[in-house]
């Protein structure tokens, strides 16, 4: 039997994130990314005056990316150090480089900084892919524009809003969403090359104790990251309240998936609306009819581990001992990256279903149908009153009208027959009816806020990423 079918693999991979964002989190791009701050740490040191070759350099630019895995498993195992193994494998690989490889420097001036520029890099990924929910909500909020539905508020019937207007709603919380996630990208800072307790008293011996050249050490690698911020004080590691901020917009955005998949989930139900659902698909091992909305179910099953994992960076930064302590790292190794995982994969479910929601007009009308009597009431009010009748008489007679006809619905499962016996009641004689009971009097300004919110939310967010509305989301089952 094959490995891969014995041992566990994580779902988060197997069925949910996207390659490139799996791929992102994996071990080779973690230390590929070591390399490259290696590099650049030697890079800065030179320029400020220490002496390192361009021989060195250039030895360790050729292999940036040829990692021998199985060497370095070797000396882990050896040294019980996972950023010595490395630094063992890079000097073998780099013999010219051996004696500058990570001089002055502690592990979290590698290991932090390459946390720091992973995250971010997964946050911007993130942000295209919200940028193309919001886009898909938006051309389905145009097309249902001015479609009349029911509303409703404690799932029970309220006034109508259209279906367009509803899917600006999951639209704004994602926008809100991208605010957020752009401003934490934009203001994100790099950890800094501070040494082992934060002082940078290695760096301040190397440079002859110039403060100067220290901070401009800090600024240049920081640069070559294209980081335009840095921590202003850290211990051994960057403040762990990073970490917290970071998965609390996360969080944000499964809270959103979850209201978004929830409201479709609620509208199948009323065979109003339904994610896509494919020709071969099957939704029930025994029930064959049946056209389970998964896609969506999976998507809420994702977001609410995502928001159970937004606990855990809080607790680890509370317990944070003076300069540092080590419990953090095996508790962050999973919860980041399962954190960026379960995202994407919520957002690739969710562009999937958003390019593909399924509606059902002649449904949504009948409902409205059903409802609208007594909606109306207030309209009809208005008019008989307008026509000469007295508004306290005519408010009773509704009401006595109304608790009747709800009677009829509720005791009997009967139709709602409130229309007719207000049009039979010659204190309404003077109402045109046909006019009150047209769905599109009782809309509001649906129609016109889901213009607005196209013109002034979702416009502004396609022009910042035109390339990324192009992306097809992929199931992989």
């Amino acid at each position: 039997m094959a490995r891969e079918m014995t041992v566990y693999t994580s779902p988060l991979v197997e069925r949910n994130a996207s390659r490139e964002m799996a791929e992102l989190f994996g071990p080779d791009s973690k230390f590929r990314t070591w390399r490259r701050i290696w590099l650049e740490l030697a890079r800065a040191q030179k320029k400020l005056g220490l002496k390192i070759t361009e021989a060195q350099l250039r030895q360790m630019e050729q292999h940036l990316e040829d990692i021998d895995y199985k060497k370095a498993a070797a000396y882990e195992q050896k040294l019980r150090h996972d950023v010595m193994a490395h630094i063992h494998t890079f000097a073998d690989a780099a013999p010219k480089a051996a004696p500058i490889l990570h001089l002055g420097a502690t592990s979290c001036d590698i290991t932090d900084n390459a946390d720091l520029i992973l995250m971010r890099r997964g946050m911007e990924i993130l942000a295209g892919k919200l940028a193309c929910l919001i886009d898909r909500l938006g051309r389905f909020a145009r097309q249902y524009r001015a479609l009349p539905t029911l509303g409703f508020t404690h799932f029970q019937p309220a006034q109508l809003t259209t279906v367009g207007k509803r899917a600006t709603l999951w639209a704004y919380d994602f926008a809100m969403d991208l605010e957020e996630l752009e401003r934490r990208i934009q203001e994100l800072p790099f950890r800094g090359i501070k040494g082992t307790t934060g002082t940078q008293a290695s760096f301040l011996a190397l440079f002859g104790g110039s403060h100067s050249k220290v901070r401009r050490l800090e600024q240049m690698v920081a640069g070559a990251f294209g980081f335009s911020k840095v921590c202003a004080v850290t211990g051994q590691t960057y403040p762990r309240k990073l970490d917290k901020l970071i998965v609390d917009v996360l969080a944000s955005i499964a809270q959103s998936a979850h209201k978004m998949c929830n409201d479709i989930r609620l509208l199948a139900n009323l065979k109003e609306i339904e994610e896509p659902f494919e020709s071969s698909q099957v939704g029930s091992s025994a029930m064959a009819y049946k056209r389970n909305p998964m896609r969506c179910e999976r998507a809420t099953g994702l977001a609410r581990f995502v928001l159970s994992l937004a606990a855990s960076p809080a607790m680890t930064a509370s317990v944070q001992w003076l300069e540092r302590t080590l419990d953090d790292s095996s508790n962050r190794r999973i919860v980041l990256a399962e954190s960026f995982l379960a995202v994407d994969g919520i957002l690739e479910i969710l562009i999937n279903v958003a390019s593909g929601l399924m509606v059902y007009p002649r449904v949504i009308a009948a409902h409205v149908e059903a409802e609208l009597p007594f909606m109306a009431t207030e309209n009809i009010l208005m008019a008989a009153v307008k026509a000469g009748g007295n508004r306290q008489e005519l408010h009773e007679r509704i009401r006595v009208h109304s608790h009747a006809a709800a009677a009829q619905v509720k005791q009997y499962g009967k139709k709602n027959d409130l229309l007719e016996r207000l049009r039979n009641d010659p204190a309404f004689a003077k109402v045109d009816f046909r006019k009150v009971l047209n769905p599109k009097e009782y809309i509001g300004r649906a129609p016109e806020q889901v213009d607005e919110f196209l013109r002034g939310v979702a416009a502004p967010i396609r022009r910042r990423y035109r390339r990324q509305l192009k992306h097809t989301a992929q199931l992989k089952v």
